[in-house]
């Protein structure tokens, strides 16, 4: 496949007569390089598996190597502030969730990183968060784990990816709204919590749905509920937390590239159109879909206003929990 100029002009100029001509990206304008996409998580999370499905599927279509680095720390905000501060020539991405591109900006007072420069380009995946339990945990049921967090002195502890990360913000809506005994444990990402949940070094953790399904399937965790308002296609049999006595109870942990401000509109129009390729898909369509996730076509529009009636929906959980990263 055609490589393009290294020079910032000419690979310019090639992205216009693409964009126009409705070449694939690979033919338009890319620095001559490898692509990262940067998970600001540790390995073994959602983010994590959305993004090294597409970073393969890019490989394939494209010619042009992509790859998945992880920085994970801070809630995200390390790896985060990494992308906001790379090149603007499409050679770092970063695949953002919910946590550091929404809640961890509207949660704290010294961020070290302005959202305004990270670029929506494409939605990939929402996945349920599912809250998850030991196979030996004393309770099976949302109810039934309120109840004895109750009775005992200590109450329950709860693994999280990271301060204010979603599955945080619903472990806390749930304590809230329930009165449940419950302390916070983080992590850096959702394979270390998941480790210790598996050694049942703490009591549950809500997760994103690919990192525990196949925990479900080999019996060493179970799943307890859901945290969207109606059950997963891939857990039919699990209830809600909202059919468990909390109606409107809903979080999900969605994750999409996002670009350095100042990165060419057409390479964003272009991996958008990419990215959609590739959601179209049957096979990839169906890996998602496998692992818990709702896959959707969106344009860079449809996006942008997910990411704002996001914003506006933390930020009345966030006043309802009092939750703070500092």
């Amino acid at each position: 496949m055609k490589r393009f100029s290294r020079t910032r002009r000419h690979w310019l100029a090639a992205a216009c007569c693409a964009a126009a001509l409705g070449l694939p990206l690979a033919a338009a304008a890319y620095p001559d390089k490898t692509v990262r996409i940067i998970v600001p998580y540790a390995p073994g999370g959602s983010g994590d598996v959305f993004a090294r499905l597409i970073a393969e599927r890019l490989t394939a279509r494209l010619g042009q190597t992509f790859i998945v680095e992880n920085r994970p720390g801070a809630s995200g905000a390390i790896g985060a502030r990494y992308v906001a501060d790379a090149p603007a020539d499409g050679s770092v991405l970063l695949l953002g969730q919910t946590g550091e591109i929404v809640v961890t900006p509207l949660l704290s007072r010294t961020l070290n990183y302005k959202p305004e420069n990270l670029v929506p380009i494409v939605l990939v995946g929402d996945s349920p968060l599912v809250l998850s339990a030991h196979p030996s945990a004393p309770f099976n049921t949302v109810q039934e784990m309120v109840a004895q967090s109750k009775q005992r002195s200590q109450g329950f502890n709860y693994a999280s990816s990271g301060t204010g990360t979603p599955g945080h913000l619903a472990a806390a809506a749930l304590a809230l709204k329930t009165g449940a005994k419950l302390t916070h444990v983080p992590y850096k990402g959702g394979g270390a919590a998941l480790s210790d949940l598996l050694g049942n070094h703490v009591d549950m953790f809500f997760s994103g749905a690919p990192g525990v399904l196949p925990h479900f399937k080999s019996g060493t965790l179970k799943p307890i509920a859901v945290s969207t308002l109606e059950r997963s296609p891939a857990l039919p049999q699990v209830p809600t937390v909202a059919e468990s006595g909390l109606p409107g109870f809903s979080f999900s942990l969605w994750g999409g590239l996002f670009a350095p401000r100042g990165t060419p509109a057409e390479v964003i129009d272009a991996l958008n159109r990419e990215v959609n390729a590739i959601l179209a898909d049957g096979e990839t369509r169906g890996r998602l879909e496998a692992e818990g996730a709702v896959v959707k076509q969106n344009s860079v529009e449809q996006f942008t206003q997910f990411l704002g009636a996001e914003r506006a929906r933390y930020q009345e959980i966030i006043k309802e929990t009092g939750v703070r990263l500092d």
